[in-house]
């Protein structure tokens, strides 16, 4: 198999835009600015079909080399809910819920979903040799830890050596870097679930007020797994939202350089 530089830098030329989807700018707007936190919901259900809808759309999410290391956990089951509920401290945002989900991350599927990558490459028989590159040589040298973690100390001093004379990826490293990976992409789905609830005309509140060990258990997760956010998901009621929304002074938060 010959060479592939899969980084080479684009051709500095003119570049025309390509045709893409429409979209309405005005509506996301309107779904961004009245999404809120809901702390108390009304006893409306959320049909089936929205909660599907929302799901897939949360799966749509942009995540880390598309390996997707992330899972959802929709809590429908009774004695369930009622222990989660329990779990996130009774909180109303929790406990007045028609609906919660749990959105896990899964660091230690990134080798069976790297597979999958390979096998939908076979499948679609037009990836170029670069992709197939990337997830046979590239994300197993920045993902894979090794048994017990041995490729640590390595992952931690070569990039700092090799940095020194040139650009190199330093993360993740070790255990806590895998976990830190999986929750950006699984955040990364979160917003886009309460994205599209909000369209849908129904309202979330994300929490992290949780016993995290106590949802782990409950769902039957594995150690590895880490638990991103719960999210509850409803129709505000009056009341439901705690005042104003309060947001400081976007010169503090953007910088350009």
């Amino acid at each position: 198999m010959s060479k592939v530089n899969i980084f080479k830098p684009v051709e500095q030329k003119s570049r025309s835009a390509a045709p893409a989807p429409p979209t309405d700018s005005a509506a996301f707007h309107a779904v961004v600015d009245s999404r809120r936190s809901v702390r108390v919901y009304a006893d409306d259900p959320i049909p089936e079909s929205v909660m599907e809808a929302c799901m897939d759309a949360a799966l749509k999410a942009p995540n880390s080399s598309n390996l997707q290391t992330w899972e959802i956990h929709h809590v429908v089951d009774a004695a369930k809910k009622a222990a989660l509920v329990e779990a996130c401290l009774s909180q109303p945002a929790a406990g007045t819920a028609p609906e919660l989900l749990v959105f896990v991350g899964r660091p230690d599927l990134w080798r069976r979903n790297n597979q999958w990558m390979l096998e939908a490459f076979d499948r679609a028989g037009t990836v170029p040799e670069s992709a197939y590159q990337y997830y046979r040589k590239i994300t197993p040298l920045v993902y894979d830890q090794g048994a017990f973690g041995w490729r640590t100390p390595f992952k931690w001093w070569i990039p700092r050596w090799r940095g020194l004379r040139k650009p190199i990826p330093r993360e993740p490293i070790g255990k806590w870097g895998m976990r830190i990976w999986a929750h950006k992409s699984t955040a990364l789905a979160c917003a886009q679930f309460m994205l599209a609830m909000r369209a849908h005309g129904f309202d979330t509140c994300p929490m992290e007020g949780m016993d995290s060990a106590r949802v782990k258990r409950l769902l039957g997760l594995p150690r590895q797994a880490v638990v991103t956010m719960v999210i509850s998901a409803g129709k505000r009621a009056e009341g439901g939202v705690y005042g104003a929304q309060q947001r400081f002074d976007r010169k503090h938060f953007i910088h350009r350089h």
